[in-house]
């Protein structure tokens, strides 16, 4: 009997090692990609859309996804994410204009040109 509950045991550890060694990886989130004279990115539904990079004043939110980007800007306030930095300007929903943290945004944002 303690042999069987022995074999048993290490059974079920092998499973479990196994199942974690065969995780998959992260992957690299697919670029924003160009439609004319925007760029598309996939981003959070509801993101806020702010007046300015260095600002915390909410102008409007996004809930298109995915949404259309003019340009980015490095140098904002951190928000963290990939590129703490920054920041794509946009126009809101609401039809304001402002910025989108790249936090906010799923799409690898390096595509999309300096403001």
């Amino acid at each position: 009997m303690r042999k069987a509950l022995a074999l048993g045991a290490a059974t079920v550890t092998a499973g479990a090692a196994l199942t974690l060694t065969t995780a998959g990886s992260a992957q690299a989130a697919n670029p924003c990609w160009r439609d004319g004279s925007v760029y598309y990115c996939n981003n959070a539904t509801g993101a806020k859309v702010y007046a300015g990079a260095n600002t915390n004043e909410v102008v409007g939110r996004m809930y298109s996804n995915p949404s259309w980007f003019v340009c980015k800007f490095d140098g904002g306030q951190n928000h963290g994410g990939p590129h703490p930095n920054r920041w794509l300007y946009t126009q809101a929903d609401n039809g304001r204009w402002g910025w989108m943290s790249d936090n906010d945004i799923a799409s690898e944002t390096n595509p999309v040109p300096s403001c």
